[in-house]
């Protein structure tokens, strides 16, 4: 096949003079640009971004596999997002993050690319941004980090939840909480729990954009460092053979991502993120697909935050293709995956080392699905679940609204003895949407009311237009659209109206008539949205809904590898 970088160092006179030249001041001889393939490692490498660290170690692993390949590798950084660091949140920034590999890509002499992606916003905004261009495409994941260890017991991220209401209770003292911090992190990588990250990782697996295994070895386990070096090799094949991701990403492979991630107990971030890689490579897919895929597929992995484990106890248990191999009756196994097998060929030889970790599918570790979507008068386009992480007794419940109108507000009055709430009620927050807030942040999972932690209630329904860490637990329903910020029924909730959950019907409603609702939106004055100078106005002015995947309305779609003009 005729290589996308010869219309870079293939021309002769002045332009093709000025493409070599200038690389060559790097010590690269005349033969390295003589047909081989030139594959970019986008590397989201940075000490901002802790789970990604290690990502320059990793980077020399698929050097290594690209030169050994034929391949010529050339190493470029994109924005890097941090998801503990940045303010106000990761999220406002995965579609910045997506067009900027998807232009560093698309302007460079690339053939193919390796997608180093880790923390939970680097992978979708990586695949979002390559599936823009199209080109031949490898993902590997950084890994998780080794299991946290503090007097005996193993803990992770969901732990943090849990400390801070020890600490809120008085319980915990924070000399003591610094010592679980350094526990808790002890090892590079992302969360120990089915966080984000992971379900990220285990998604790009699911639907074939990485090598078997890649989903679950820990970042600090040597075998990390060999499946770099083997995704180098493969993508160098890739990239003669002309595999793009057009070809990877059939619908039948995001059919097979959402099976996985019921499966798993995935991150709720999974859906608005699966959404706008769907949008991004052109593949239909709606919030019901998800309801119609979900609905019947047993969760078989007992980690946290829905069960008891932890990544490197699924890694050791098989990881991601034992899981597939329990799956095998869910799944079109006959997707091609980036190393030109079938899912079903990759997982044939996979074994169950550990069936407390996995489950087999005839007995289940929960019977509750992973995910589940909402409808109703309160989400008329939809909100998100996850069952499995919820409490049985709140799987249908009617309480009454206890209504915050923004984060300021909850934080005010949450931990009040004044609140007016109690066991039964239900926890609304507003505008922490993707224009609302803006960005979408994570913190659908509200700390329940002071009050009642000391009663020992422990989970409440508690509803919003944001998100909530992957890492997280509890009856939280979230991605509620039309946010409030935009004017949907969402946005008219009160104080003392009375809501109804009905998980098992996916039912999510108001107590309250549609003319009702209807007169509150009329009498409601709009909000002004916060749109400062720069990306924060382009995204606010752009952004689309949670149920859409929250993209910007003018990436959706894919513009191509080509670039016909030259820049001299």
């Amino acid at each position: 096949m005729a290589l996308r970088s010869r219309n870079w160092f293939g021309r002769k006179g002045k332009d093709g003079f000025i493409y070599r030249a200038w690389m060559k001041n790097q010590g690269i001889p005349d033969f390295e640009f003589d047909g081989k393939p030139i594959i970019g490692i986008c590397n989201t490498w940075s000490e901002l971004t802790p789970c990604n660290a290690h990502f320059r170690q990793l980077a020399e692993s698929v050097k290594r596999g690209i030169l050994e390949a034929g391949g010529f590798p050339v190493e470029f950084p994109v924005m890097s997002l941090g998801e503990t660091l940045m303010k106000p949140t990761a999220m406002l920034y995965r579609n910045l993050a997506s067009m900027d590999v998807e232009e560093s890509i698309r302007a460079n002499p690339i053939d193919g690319v390796v997608l180093l992606c880790g923390c939970d916003k680097t992978t979708p905004s990586l695949v979002m941004g390559a599936c823009s261009v199209d080109i031949p495409t490898i993902v590997v994941s950084g890994g998780p980090m080794l299991t946290g260890k503090y007097k005996g017991k193993s803990i992770g991220t969901s732990d943090v939840w849990r400390f801070h209401d020890d600490v809120r209770e008085g319980k915990l003292d924070e000399s003591e909480l610094r010592n679980i911090e350094a526990s808790m992190c002890r090892s590079n990588g992302t969360c120990a729990v089915m966080g984000t990250a992971s379900s990220m990782a285990c998604m790009v697996e699911a639907l074939g954009l990485s090598l078997p295994e890649n989903a679950a070895i820990p970042a600090a386990d040597s075998r990390r460092k060999v499946l770099a070096q083997l995704s180098g090799n493969r993508i160098v094949e890739m990239v003669r053979e002309d595999v793009r991701l057009s070809d990877i990403l059939t619908p039948k492979a995001f059919e097979n991502a959402i099976t996985v991630n019921a499966a798993i107990g995935g991150s709720t971030n999974f859906v608005i993120h699966l959404l706008a890689i769907a949008g991004r490579i052109g593949v239909s897919l709606d919030l019901e697909d998800f309801n119609r895929i979900s609905a019947n597929v047993p969760l078989i992995v007992n980690l946290q935050p829905s069960g008891k484990y932890f990544m490197e106890d699924l890694f050791y248990a098989g990881g991601l293709p034992a899981v597939l191999k329990e799956l095998q009756n869910y799944l079109h196994v006959d997707c091609i995956t980036v190393n030109g097998k079938t899912i079903g060929e990759n997982f044939e030889g996979a074994e169950n080392n550990d069936k407390d970790v996995i489950a087999e599918v005839i007995n289940p570790f929960n019977n509750s699905t992973g995910l589940a979507i909402l409808t109703g008068n309160l989400c008329e386009n939809g909100a998100v679940i996850k069952p499995s992480a919820a409490s049985d007794h709140l799987m249908k419940h009617k309480g009454k609204a206890v209504v915050f109108e923004n984060i300021e507000d909850f934080k005010a009055r949450i931990d009040s003895d004044e609140l007016e709430v109690d066991e039964d009620s239900v926890l609304v927050l507003k505008n922490v949407g993707p224009k609302g807030y803006p960005g979408m942040p994570e913190v659908g999972n509200m700390g329940i009311p002071k009050k009642l932690l000391k009663q020992g209630v422990k989970d409440m329904v508690r509803i919003s237009d944001g998100r909530m860490s992957g890492t997280a637990f509890g009856t939280v329903v979230l991605h509620v659209s039309p946010e409030a910020a935009v004017g949907g029924n969402f946005s008219v909730i009160q104080n003392g109206d009375v809501i109804i959950l009905d998980i098992p019907n996916r039912s999510l409603t108001v107590d309250l008539s549609d003319e009702e609702l209807n007169e509150r939106k009329r009498k409601k004055e709009a909000q002004p949205l916060v749109a400062d100078r720069g990306y924060v106005s382009l995204y606010v002015n752009n952004v689309q809904q949670a149920h859409l995947g929250a993209d910007m309305d003018f990436l959706v779609g894919k513009s191509g590898d080509e670039v016909p003009r030259d820049s001299h």
